[in-house]
């Protein structure tokens, strides 16, 4: 009864917050106008969703933290305070960059200070090894120039959840939505008796009510977007997560793991071809689906469906298990790939070259 009414204050809060933010983003003049090829959308949609689901987040957080019966042995009182400072810097930069279009070159800044506060705070640092299906765990406790590994891998692993959700924002919902789908996994997997972390579920389920909040504005057509500090933010909780869930690393790669893949195919590809990592361009998945003729509802509704899918396995696999199903999921994004690539050939016989050009 305590998660559902978390649940339901951060759904009304999302869903009073954001009304606001358009206006205010509307006032400020944080809009996002279209603009081929990778902004799809018809008319200037206001940015800084990311804003509403912070304060949306923040605001429930704090009544949790008032009221909640929280053992702060368990999760000391600092990982909330760099859960919230390493949002806020996301959101700041994410802001400015709305606003103000800042070069790739200053915008990464802003995921590797909030990933170093997830660190410097204490967040997953204790971790002492990683599960290993084939044999015994594999160790993180050795230090490299007096820096923990884990302290190192923390901070990859965060840097790495927030770039897949900045680059997975491309369609209306479609952050979002995945990012719902992994909370609600989260929450499942810390009410399960090997994890029973009863903080962790909260966490995850408060996450979860911002976002289905959001998404009633989001989904499309879409009246507001997330805007930099949004597509960041949902990556940095989805990564916290899974870190104070007791490292459940491969749990969060099932539920991100087509827009992982997506993702590392997308800048390897710009990369061979010399291309900023971060450019935007139509390359990624979503717009494949929808240049063989699905609608932007259907090819976000195919993405949701595959990490509900893949997240719903998660909860009930150990370690092989889970192996298994992140070769299976390889598999599915390969072959999604290669029956997007001929679906788009046959209907676009007089451009055979378009998933071999560069990015333009």
């Amino acid at each position: 009864m305590l998660y559902f009414l978390y649940f339901l204050l951060a759904l009304f809060l999302s869903l009073a917050i954001t009304p606001l933010i358009k206006i205010l983003a509307a006032r400020l003049q944080i809009i996002d106008a279209p603009k081929a090829p990778r902004k799809i959308h018809a008319r200037p949609t206001p940015l800084l969703g990311g804003l509403a689901i912070f304060l949306s987040f923040f605001l429930a957080l704090l009544v949790y933290l008032k009221f909640g019966n929280i053992n702060f042995q368990v999760v000391p009182m600092k990982f909330f305070l760099g859960i919230i400072l390493g949002g806020l810097v996301l959101i700041l930069g994410g802001t400015l960059d709305d606003k103000y279009n800042l070069p790739p070159k200053i915008l990464w800044l802003f995921p590797a200070i909030a990933s170093l506060i997830v660190v410097l705070s204490g967040i997953g640092v204790g971790i002492k090894f990683i599960s290993n299906p084939f044999g015994n765990p594999i160790s993180l406790n050795y230090s490299l120039f007096a820096i923990h590994l884990s302290a190192i891998f923390v901070w990859l692993w965060m840097m790495g959840m927030i770039f897949t959700t900045k680059l997975l924002d491309g369609l209306d919902g479609l952050c979002g939505g995945i990012a719902l789908i992994g909370g609600l996994t989260m929450f499942a997997l810390s009410l399960g008796p090997k994890i029973n972390q009863p903080i962790t579920a909260t966490l995850a389920i408060i996450f979860s009510g911002v976002l289905l909040g959001y998404l009633f504005f989001a989904f499309n057509p879409a009246t507001i977007f997330l805007g930099e500090g949004g597509s960041t933010f949902l990556g940095f909780i989805l990564g916290v997560l899974a870190i104070i869930s007791g490292a459940k690393i491969a749990t969060a790669l099932l539920v991100m793991g087509i827009p992982i893949l997506d993702v590392a195919w997308v800048i390897a590809k710009r990369l061979w071809f010399h291309k900023s990592p971060f450019s935007g361009d139509r390359q990624h998945l979503h717009f494949k689906l929808m240049d063989i003729g699905l609608s932007q509802r259907q090819a976000v509704l195919v993405l949701y469906a595959i990490s509900a899918v893949f997240g719903g396995v998660a909860v009930f696999l150990q370690s092989m298990g889970k192996l298994i199903a992140l070769g299976l999921l390889l598999c599915v994004m390969i072959g999604i790939a290669l029956t997007t690539v001929i679906l788009y050939k046959r209907k676009h016989p007089h451009i055979p070259d378009l998933f071999d050009a560069a990015p333009k």
